[in-house]
């Protein structure tokens, strides 16, 4: 009589290695959201201290405070941002994993059970012959389970490096031994669920080696502003220093990023047309005017029917006024305006003696 608890083994062991996928409580991913809202909570304490700074201390010193402090915050929110994805990718791969342990339960029962049923008709040549091509069918099932996991599993992996580097932003430094170390153990342990697979692949393969039957394996948010915050409900724009802030809406980021594209244009005194000449209004508003929002032509007008905000809670998009210039504020701690040519500088609030009338949302 065949032995058939040998020919269950091959795959019965691939479910044995495999792994269940269910991440415990308190495991790293649960330590990496944590850790991402702990971020969010000083983040936002850091908003409320801009916002006092900015009420109790005013001129360039201030001015050069509050940029360096935006920066500091857009870095804390990205690596707010980057925990949370890593872990969501960490449940990703193990969503993986669980869906393939699942589907090679189904396969190894299913072998049990049809050889549970043929067994009255074991003892026959017929019978062994549709035994055996029954097993080494369920196997290569189960091969192509454990493949299709590995290359899952392959593909969190090349999300994972690619959130695996520190935020652009200098300030992130201060932070980077404790990123560095969450980064270092849960890129480890992912690449080790990816070695498991490899390895049950190999191991599954040679179990075959020998026989003189071959088989086929089968085919194997928040809205967060120019400071940054967690809500992922904003878009994502890059600024040309590499950081990665949050728009609040689809149209402020057109405008950023409309603004963005002007840079280099020299200024011209009622300017209108990029790449040509731009007056700092006329920057602003031709920004705007591609986002499908037409806000005033001159500067101090720009303000007129739009949302104050403080310092802290500037978002990119929003507009610096003065009486007589207005610049875009684009995040990570910047502005973009109409100088000599269009640049990109540091938020600030002192302009050549203009009274300065305040930060705005331009709403429609």
């Amino acid at each position: 009589m065949i032995d058939i608890s040998a020919l269950a083994k091959p795959i019965l062991d691939l479910l044995a290695s495999f792994g269940t996928g269910v991440l415990g409580t308190g495991g790293p991913g649960d330590s990496l959201r944590a850790a991402s809202t702990a971020i969010d909570q000083v983040h936002s304490l850091g908003r409320t201290g801009i916002n006092l700074m900015n009420t109790a201390w005013d001129g360039t010193g201030a001015d050069a405070a509050t940029s360096k402090a935006l920066r500091v915050q857009t870095s804390a929110a990205s690596i707010s941002d980057r925990g949370n994805e890593m872990a969501t990718v960490m449940g990703q791969a193990a969503a993986h994993v669980e869906t393939g342990n699942k589907d090679l339960t189904v396969i190894a029962q299913s072998f049990v059970n049809n050889a549970t049923a043929m067994a009255p008709t074991l003892g026959t040549p017929a019978g062994l012959t549709v035994l055996v091509g029954s097993a080494i069918d369920h196997l290569g099932q189960a091969l192509g389970v454990v493949g299709r996991v590995q290359n899952d599993l392959q593909t969190q992996t090349a999300s994972m490096n690619e959130l695996a580097p520190p935020p652009p932003t200098p300030s992130a430094a201060n932070t980077a031994p404790v990123t560095g170390q969450a980064i270092s153990t849960v890129t480890s342990g992912l690449s080790n669920v990816a070695g498991v697979a490899g390895t049950m692949m190999s191991t599954a393969m040679s179990s075959t080696s020998g026989s003189t039957t071959t088989t086929s394996a089968g085919t194997p948010g928040r809205t967060t502003s120019s400071t940054g915050t967690a809500s992922g409900e904003g878009v994502k724009i890059t600024l040309p220093d590499g950081s990665v802030v949050e728009a609040p809406n689809e149209k402020a980021a057109t405008a950023v990023k409309s603004a963005l594209g002007c840079v280099g244009t020299p200024y011209v005194w009622g300017g209108n047309t990029p790449g040509a000449g731009l007056d700092c209004s006329g920057l602003t508003k031709y920004a705007y005017g591609e986002a499908g929002m037409e806000i005033p032509r001159l500067a101090h007008e720009q303000a007129n029917g739009a949302t104050p905000v403080s310092p802290g809670d500037l978002m990119p998009g929003d507009l610096a006024v003065w009486d007589g210039h207005v610049a875009m504020v684009v995040g990570n701690g910047q502005l973009v305006e109409a100088g000599d040519p269009v640049q990109v500088g540091s938020i600030r609030t002192e302009n050549s003696g203009m009274e300065f009338y305040g930060f705005y949302r331009p709403t429609e």
